[in-house]
């Protein structure tokens, strides 16, 4: 069954020429007032934040590729490029593009609150990118958000969180009302409503282990325990931001969705519920014991896979009877794919692991990558809807494809030299590269890592050659 897509700038898209009328389009309305210019803000925060990543992220890979790190300094170079890289193009990246979504879908409400947040977001992003070149301190490679120790770099991250608690506060008093749930919107709206309060929990979590944690545990063990459950239930929340992504895409390229928009908000609820196990964890056990820590570990994998397997499962039947007739829906087609793909070695590559080696970063940059293409994929879709120019051409169209493929051959590279037991978060000569398959594995590494850097980069080139060829139709002066 072909489905013919009419869309009109700002508002949602109407299926024509559907014989089914249960057939469901899932998206969120564009608004036309002062939340667009808002979220045009973020998408700018997070560019500048993937850009800043990229230049680490060429550091990062040249530093464990065998041979060209010779010529490069040791471990603490590695070390610091990887927590700029890793707080970048993650945290800030994710937050901002979070920032851009809950502005579309949010009401008016506290207009200015958002501005705030995102000044001091940006304000954080700026210091901590430029405390690595002027301030001396030890990087600390804990879980989910390393740092590196010293007081420009920890300020710059507080202003960040700063700014953060701000965006999520305005996010749950704008968070707009869903309704009897008989549309694609609302359905997505739950989601996206679902992963503010995810945030909002993650936030707690992160107070909650400071304001308990024992101020004699100093280095990379404080860190670890005070990133561990916010970490953890971040998660939550890009998980359910990239389901949003996948159904808004799944449509916006003309796959049918089996899922009605009741189940879908079900798979949401699910994918939300256990983020409850925080709190949970937090008044049972103290932040310092093996149980807290493990039942953080076993929330995210209960709680991603039964939301993440119905929803892939719908999409991947919908992609398979669509048919693309238009150029602007390719390159959000290549982007679907290839998220759902790579998320899905990531975690099959997590059932893999063993040990403390380099199969761990595999798994999570597949992960976390898949999550990166879908977001990818809907800045895409939305540019036009945000007043800049509609992405089309082989370009755009191999984009995510080369991103996505450059990442899978370099996390197979660490697969492969995880199974010889060389260690992560090392680099240069820690990484005591002895046999030939530990080394052509590393070796295979550096070879994705470069393709999906180069992937990366042309996602910035698109975006920029859109931004500069707006639309049709100017935003005019919004008032506040």
């Amino acid at each position: 069954m072909t489905h013919k897509l009419d869309t009109c700038f700002g508002h949602q898209p109407i299926l024509t020429g559907v014989s089914n009328l249960k057939d469901v389009y899932f998206s969120i309305p564009i608004p036309v007032d002062a939340r667009r210019l808002l979220a045009r803000g973020w998408l700018w925060l997070g560019l500048l934040a993937l850009i800043s990543s990229g230049v680490f992220s060429l550091l990062l890979v040249a530093s464990r590729t065998p041979g060209i790190n010779q010529i490069l300094p040791g471990s603490d170079f590695f070390k610091t490029a990887l927590v700029l890289h890793v707080d970048l193009s993650v945290l800030v990246w994710f937050v901002a593009f979070a920032g851009l979504l809950w502005s579309i879908n949010g009401n008016r409400i506290g207009i200015l609150w958002g501005w705030t947040a995102l000044v001091l977001s940006g304000i954080g992003t700026g210091v901590m990118s430029i405390s690595a070149f002027v301030a001396q301190g030890d990087p600390i490679m804990a879980n989910y958000i390393p740092v590196i120790n010293n007081k420009l770099f920890i300020s710059g991250l507080l202003v960040f969180a700063l700014g953060s608690a701000v965006l999520v506060m305005r996010g749950l008093l704008s968070a707009p009302k869903v309704g009897l749930l008989k549309d694609g919107a609302s359905a997505l709206r739950f989601g996206t409503n679902a992963s503010t309060i995810a945030s909002a929990i993650a936030l707690l979590a992160f107070g909650w282990s400071f304001a308990t944690l024992s101020q004699n545990i100093s280095g990379k063990a404080y860190y670890e325990i005070l990133f561990w459950g916010g970490g953890h239930t971040l998660q939550f929340t890009w998980t359910l931001l990239m389901l949003v992504s996948w159904l808004w895409l799944g449509s916006a390229c003309g796959a049918r969705t089996l899922l009605s928009p009741r189940l879908t908000t079900l798979m949401f609820a699910l994918a939300l519920a256990s983020v409850f196990v925080t709190p949970y964890a937090y008044l049972a056990y103290d932040v310092t014991t093996v149980e807290h820590r493990n039942l953080h570990t076993w929330a995210m994998r209960l709680g991603g896979g039964l939301a993440i397997g119905p929803i892939a499962l719908s999409l991947c039947f919908g992609l398979w009877h669509a048919s693309i007739t238009n150029d602007t829906t390719k390159p959000l087609r290549s982007a679907l794919i290839a998220s759902m793909c790579l998320f899905a070695a990531g975690g099959f590559i997590g059932a893999l692991i063993s040990g403390n080696n380099v199969k761990i970063p595999a798994h999570y940059h597949g992960c976390i990558v898949g999550v990166t293409l879908a977001f990818m994929g809907l800045v895409y879709h939305l540019l036009p809807q945000l007043g800049y120019g509609a992405v089309r051409g082989k370009l755009a169209n191999t984009q995510p494809y080369i991103y996505g493929i450059g990442q899978f051959i370099h996390i197979i590279g660490l697969v492969w030299s995880g199974g010889y037991g060389v260690q992560r978060k090392v680099a240069g000569a820690d990484q005591v590269l002895r046999s030939t398959g530990e080394i052509a594995g590393m070796g295979l590494m550096g070879i994705g890592g470069l393709g999906a850097i180069i992937g990366g980069l042309l996602f910035i080139v698109i975006v920029i050659s859109s931004v500069r060829n707006p639309a049709p139709h100017p935003i005019k002066d919004l008032p506040f």
